[in-house]
């Protein structure tokens, strides 16, 4: 895959009316500290149109990229940000379970899991979630160059028990500053595309 255009076309609050795209839709969801604006920074060859920040919790908003005029990256909120209150967290909850159940173009959802820790409470309740409006979550374990090399299947392992993931979940480690693990979310994307992955039940 070759990335030529990415626009920010779309921005949903919480009271939005979601987008009735007509092109497929890719989404990312994680943990709020979990990396995801720098795998989507990278998964779009941008180094900094998803805003990054010292300050986890900043995607309040599902954010729609518009990539090559082909498919939608659709970048979820981050979930489990301790300093946000419960309310605001049931909202984003929401803001998440309305997409997920409501989107007609969805093909995917992406979950990204930090690969040096267990998965928390809030993670595996997004795999949940993901499998419960009917689809299979790619597991992105982000970080992985914080780890030896040596500790990656093991860590893997632990990810996939912690979720209890289904046992033919994909897990793509993934390193935003190395790009390692890019490559094979291109293809799974492209697989996507092409109709080879579809994934909704």
């Amino acid at each position: 895959m070759i990335i030529k255009n990415v626009n920010l076309e779309t921005v949903c609050g919480i009271t939005s009316t979601l987008p009735d795209n007509t092109l497929p839709e890719i989404a990312f969801a994680g943990k709020s500290n979990v990396g995801k604006s720098s795998l989507i920074n990278a998964v779009m060859n941008r180094k900094s149109l998803a805003r990054t920040s010292a300050q986890p919790g900043k995607t309040q908003t599902i954010n729609f990229y518009n990539i090559n005029d082909a498919f939608y990256l659709v970048d979820l909120p981050g979930y489990g940000y301790a300093k946000a209150n419960e309310a605001v967290k049931a909202q984003w909850g929401k803001m998440i379970e309305r997409y997920l159940r409501s989107s007609k173009k969805l093909k995917a959802v992406f979950l990204l899991i930090d690969i040096r820790h267990e998965p928390s409470a809030n993670d595996k309740q997004m795999y949940q979630w993901i499998l419960y409006q009917g689809y299979h979550p790619i597991i992105i374990a982000t970080k992985m160059d914080k780890l030896n090399r040596s500790q990656i299947p093991k860590a893997v392992k632990t990810v996939k028990q912690g979720l209890e993931a289904e046992k033919d979940a994909v897990v793509i480690p993934f390193s935003a500053q190395t790009k390692q693990g890019r490559e094979e979310i291109y293809d799974l994307i492209d697989n996507l595309l092409t109709g080879e992955g579809a994934q909704a039940d």
